[in-house]
């Protein structure tokens, strides 16, 4: 696992409320903010959540190609940052938006619209 660049002007007391994995990632899970929708996990250094907060467009670090991205900067299924939560552990973000159409790179609303059917066996 590559390292994620360090440098950040995130507030140093909101860096200091995050507990972050050993590439130095928050998990950032992205929901709607009016329905409570579901969309996307992706996930957030010290920089692109300082960018988040400072710009209010969602900025996530790509794991695969290693470098950051607004969502929607390519697409145009743009993400505004009404609202940034973290979790009791320090180690998730929950992310309100208003998501401009699809979230998913599938061209889905959701990347969650698979649905396994686990439900179905509890009846």
């Amino acid at each position: 696992m590559s390292a994620v660049p360090t440098a950040s002007g995130l507030d140093p007391e909101v860096a200091a409320l995050l507990t972050r994995d050993p590439a130095g990632l928050v998990a950032a899970v992205v929901q709607q903010h009016d329905t409570g929708e579901v969309l996307m996990v992706a996930w957030m250094d010290d920089e692109a959540l300082h960018r988040t907060l400072t710009t209010g467009r969602a900025t996530y670090w790509s794991r695969s190609r290693q470098e950051y991205w607004v969502k929607g900067e390519t697409s145009g299924h743009r993400q505004w940052v009404r609202d940034v939560r973290l979790d009791c552990d320090g180690d998730a973000l929950l992310v309100l938006v208003d998501q401009e159409g699809p979230a998913c790179h599938t061209g889905e609303r959701s990347c969650f619209h698979r649905d396994l059917g686990a439900g179905r066996a509890a009846r």
